[in-house]
């Protein structure tokens, strides 16, 4: 096989994971109905530790949302869209998903505000250039095969000084590997958890790149679903079902999330977390 022929193939298999990826997502949209959709849970629950420490990093760097304007690339059902809308923020809601862009415009709607809707793959953004003063991230890069053409687009979409911030798994904790097995329908094949190869990558794109790591010890969450709750991940996504929780329901889990914030700042153990919050800014180029 030639050198053009290598690259037919490559460009082919790349299309088709983004087009089973965009089937696999508007059927999730079309069966998810708008009121089982947890908007501000997404931000504050006690369980939503990733974009509790997103939103401290927005107030750092920006002074916080009103005003802002936000492009969500990944954005699924729009929970992160239309929570930053709430707070005063212009959000455009992007996704390969043609369904889950409608499925987040409408949500928009049903708590009275407007999003900016567009269908288009990470890889190749259709926005504006230098227009966004927050480009966001969530649960996505992991889906994504070409992290540098992400990368590139998403600082291009940027203005200089904005922000990118993102969360998204990682692949060393063994229990989770366990889980992505046995949750076979609820999620594609072709998802590749991060690494820390891809926190290097993040720096070579963004200047005052940073990553934080969530949830070790309180992962019993997720043992409590299987073995005591008796629900087997297949018949519900256990990282939306904890979303649901509550500072009652979750008074013998409250003193595991103390104990990670130990754990997740020393190096080595800090790998073994089930997600990453990754940040940088855009110079003046």
């Amino acid at each position: 096989m030639n050198e053009s022929e290598t690259g037919n193939t490559r460009e082919t298999d790349a299309e088709q994971v983004l087009s089973a990826e965009a089937e696999f997502h508007d059927e999730w949209a079309a069966s998810t109905p708008i009121d089982k959709i947890n908007v501000r849970e997404a931000f504050e629950a006690p369980t939503a530790p990733e974009n509790r420490f997103i939103l401290k990093l927005i107030d750092r760097h920006l002074g916080g949302l009103d005003g802002q304007r936000v492009l969500d690339v990944g954005a699924g059902l729009g929970e992160s869209s239309v929570y930053f809308a709430l707070k005063g923020a212009k959000v455009t809601t992007s996704d390969l998903s043609p369904g889950m862009v409608e499925r987040a415009l409408e949500l928009g709607r049903a708590h009275g505000v407007e999003l900016e809707g567009v269908v288009s793959a990470g890889e190749s953004l259709g926005v504006e250039p230098g227009a966004f003063d927050i480009v966001y991230v969530a649960n996505t890069i992991h889906h994504v095969t070409d992290r540098d053409a992400l990368y590139k687009q998403i600082r291009s979409a940027m203005r200089p000084g904005g922000l990118f911030v993102s969360w998204d798994p990682i692949a060393y904790n063994p229990a989770i590997n366990i889980y992505r097995r046995m949750a076979t329908d609820v999620r594609t094949p072709d998802e590749r958890p991060l690494t820390f190869a891809d926190v290097k990558h993040v720096s070579e794109h963004f200047e005052s790149a940073g990553h934080r790591e969530f949830w070790i010890s309180t992962l019993a969450l997720f043992a409590k679903y299987y073995l005591v709750d008796q629900v087997h991940p297949n018949d519900e996504r256990y990282w939306k079902k904890i979303l649901t929780e509550t500072d009652r329901s979750l008074w013998w889990w409250k003193p595991l999330a103390g104990v990670d914030s130990v754990l997740t700042r020393v190096p080595l153990v800090r790998r073994l977390a089930w997600n990453m919050v990754m940040w940088g800014t855009r110079g003046a180029d």
